[in-house]
């Protein structure tokens, strides 16, 4: 069995799930999120418990059992918690700003970079060099997290760019003088 997908998902006070042949519901206090996944995989949920059963041992099945329950819990988080991703700015004349339904990032070029903010998602710029992206969608929240990071990834150097709060950039020795 897999060690993830036997585990069973306790579900949150305010969280309700409702399950219509192979498709998901979840609602809780942050917002509905919604997921289709394999008809073969048996969900089930019982006094306040989640279960993912699968009905056979064939290396497809094993293959997405674990998979189809991460993906549930992350569901059932991001409704009861949501998810939070926060990147720094490190750099001279680097900052950002919200201009309505755009995050508006000056690193380095000569124009700014303009990115639109994805529904389901919020951006917070608390400093000008802070970004805090939140929403209920684990998969939303990394993907702009990534895209605003792949703007001006962190160098080696002298460690200009943009970073997630926790990563850490391992920096390289430069050139010597003779």
């Amino acid at each position: 069995m897999s060690r993830i997908g036997k585990k069973p998902i306790t579900l949150p006070q305010g969280v309700e799930v409702t399950i219509d042949n192979h498709t998901v519901t979840v609602k809780g206090p942050k917002g509905t999120l919604e997921g289709t996944f394999n008809n073969e995989l048996a969900i089930s949920v019982d006094n306040n418990e989640l279960l993912v059963e699968r009905p056979n041992d064939s290396k497809f099945m094993r293959s997405i059992h674990g998979t189809t329950r991460a993906l549930i819990n992350n569901m059932i988080t991001g409704v009861s918690d949501g998810f939070k991703k926060q990147l720094k700015m490190i750099g001279v004349g680097y900052r950002a700003q919200l201009q309505g339904n755009k995050l508006v990032i000056l690193a380095g070029y000569s124009n700014p970079v303009e990115m639109d903010i994805p529904e389901g998602i919020t951006v917070d710029v608390p400093k000008n060099t802070d970004i805090i992206v939140s929403g209920i969608d684990k998969q939303l929240v990394g993907e702009f997290s990534a895209n605003v990071r792949k703007v001006r990834p962190p160098e080696p150097y002298l460690g200009k760019g943009i970073r997630y709060v926790d990563e850490y950039v391992r920096r390289k020795e430069g050139k010597t003088a003779k």
